[in-house]
């Protein structure tokens, strides 16, 4: 598919001012106004990105409502019940607020549903399980609840209070909780609506040690340091795919700084070995593609329990033996992953029409519903288009969607409702129900409103540079700043670079499908080679031995206590 390729033009007397003054490379100058900061202040405190920058999380609607509800039931040893989603933002937005409870003394107990057997969300049936000796006084949602208006009607019926806190588009009304804490609330002006699930519980767990500091509760025990539950709220803040701009990306440079001290979770540090990488070392592209698949496996595959009890594990062995079987589950989930992938592309080869389409909606009987997003990603990634698989089973099917920067994919599910039994999710990811009968009313219902919400957009996918750099203007100095800038994800992207002219003096295929080469740029001044790895290349088409441009970005290659400088490639123009 062709890219439009767009270099940013920061204004150069304010680039010529932050090199003077932040003593930077004009490179790192320009990648920071192009992130739209735009005074020496801001630029400092961006590179200073600690704590004391988060916003108040006090002004978010309900949660003084709840932290009182939790303070009582602390005081009084109530029973307290949390139930979390079964991804990685759920999954420590649970241990958030498990962790915190438990330092205060708390009763408190946790459960995570089973993906595949349960499904998204509280639901009915789970406080119908909550019913008798094992109802507890107090239940707190983590990363859901939201949506669960029938569930926590229930709860009511049966005497548990309900506190919500949760991050989920809200598209009716609330539910009859004690408390709703959701920053997307049209009646919150918190300005915090882009917190993943674990960013709230973390909001209620620092407001809630302030209610108790008030009401003396902590001098009788110590009080938490809360920069300990940082690694949980780094890890499912880059899972959820939220901006990193802002409160997230503080939150996420400081869980780093936990994380890179060792000390904290034995299985996470045993899940980073397993990764052939160390906790001093990692960073927020290696905790996205390495450590993430590896917990979310858990729920993917089987249960997301096991997530759970290798981040809390203390016993350095128990911990070793859990990332071994994450490792496991991963290697599984990847195989299946693999498998669907090749059906959606081997159909789309033999059904070129519906590449015509503004959206892909494909379906089959009994596609392992657990790894559905990842392909679905993948393929939008690769089509540039909303894509929507659903997995078939007994007259109803499972989907999960993936969309592209512009299209809401929930409103378009919105919009469809009327065919589906149930969806929810975020812009750019979602889940449905929808049964086989009204598959094929919901697939050309959903199509067209892609269509419409795209009618208003430029869809062809750009590649925007941060600007030009030739291979000889690449130093280490100049690789450090950049690493000084992370984290780096969504809202706040790793710089992209551009170069032409390359030659291929190297290459080889490592990993069945990744290209190392090294590289050079003929015909400049000044010479110089650097490695270059591409992922993902066709091992079995030709390669190119020379390129009119790419678009890369700089990393150190850290291997066995060395580094070295590496061009990771993004895209190609081949001569």
């Amino acid at each position: 598919m062709m890219k439009h390729w767009r270099t940013l033009q920061p204004d150069n007397q304010l680039v010529e001012s932050f090199i003077a003054k932040l003593s930077c490379h004009r490179v790192t100058a320009s990648i920071l106004i192009n992130r739209g900061i735009t005074s020496i202040s801001t630029a400092k405190a961006y590179l200073r990105a600690n704590l004391d920058q988060l916003k108040t999380p006090f002004e978010i609607q309900d949660i003084d409502t709840a932290v009182e509800r939790i303070g009582r039931a602390i005081h009084s040893r109530e029973t307290i019940r949390i139930f979390g989603d079964y991804d990685v933002d759920g999954v420590t937005a649970t241990l958030v607020l498990y962790e915190f409870l438990t330092s205060c003394g708390a009763t408190v107990s946790y459960t995570i549903p089973h993906r595949l057997k349960e499904g998204y969300g509280l639901q009915a049936v789970h406080i119908q399980q909550f019913s008798g000796a094992n109802r507890p006084d107090l239940l707190i949602t983590a990363d859901c609840g939201t949506g669960s208006i029938e569930a926590i009607r229930e709860a009511n019926r049966i005497g548990i209070d309900v506190i919500v806190t949760d991050h989920h588009s809200v598209s009716g009304p609330l539910p009859e909780a004690v408390a709703t804490v959701n920053p997307k609330r049209s009646d919150c002006h918190a300005g915090l609506e882009n917190l993943a699930g674990v960013g709230v519980a973390l909001a209620l767990v620092i407001c809630l040690r302030r209610h108790l500091r008030d009401t003396g509760f902590w001098e009788s025990r110590p009080q938490p340091n809360l920069k300990r539950l940082c690694d949980l709220v780094a890890l499912g803040t880059i899972a959820d795919g939220v901006p990193l701009t802002q409160d997230n990306r503080v939150l996420v440079r400081s869980g780093l700084d936990v994380i890179r001290n060792g000390k904290f979770r034995a299985g996470l540090t045993e899940l980073i070995y397993r990764c052939k990488s160390k906790p001093e070392e990692i960073g927020a592209e290696e905790i996205a593609y390495r450590i993430i698949p590896r917990l979310n496996a858990a729920g993917r595959m089987e249960s997301a329990s096991l997530a759970a009890a290798l981040l809390t594990a203390d016993d350095a062995k128990e911990a070793a033996r859990m990332a071994e079987t994450l490792n496991d589950l991963n290697s599984r989930r990847r195989q299946v992953e693999d498998e669907i992938l090749r059906e959606c592309r081997a159909h789309l080869m033999g059904n070129p029409a519906d590449l015509q389409k503004s959206a892909l909606v494909l379906a089959r009987e009994n596609w392992h519903a657990g790894v559905l997003g990842i392909v679905a990603n993948r393929l939008a990634e690769r089509y540039h288009r909303p894509v929507v698989l659903i997995s078939v089973e007994q007259g109803l099917g499972k989907g999960s969607g993936r969309s592209i920067s512009g299209i809401d994919i929930t409103a378009c599910l919105a919009a469809c409702a009327r065919h589906l039994e149930g969806f929810g999710g975020h812009a750019m990811a979602a889940g449905l129900k929808v049964t086989s009968n009204n598959l094929g009313r919901f697939r050309e219902a959903f199509e067209k409103q892609v269509a419409h919400f795209s009618s208003d957009i430029d869809t062809t996918p750009e590649v925007i540079i941060d600007c030009e750099l030739a291979l000889s203007d690449i130093s280490d100095a100049l690789i450090d700043e950049i690493e000084s800038l992370e984290p780096y994800g969504t809202g706040n992207p790793n710089p992209l670079f551009s170069a032409d002219s390359l030659q291929v003096r190297q290459s080889q295929i490592v990993g069945n499908t990744h290209r190392r080469m090294l590289l050079s740029q003929p015909g400049r001044t000044r010479q110089r080679s650097i490695g270059a790895i591409q992922f993902n290349v066709d091992p079995d088409a030709e390669l190119p031995n020379s390129f009119d441009r790419v678009a890369f970005r700089l990393q150190w290659n850290r291997w066995n206590g060395r580094k070295i400088a590496q061009m990771v490639i993004e895209e190609t123009v081949p001569v």
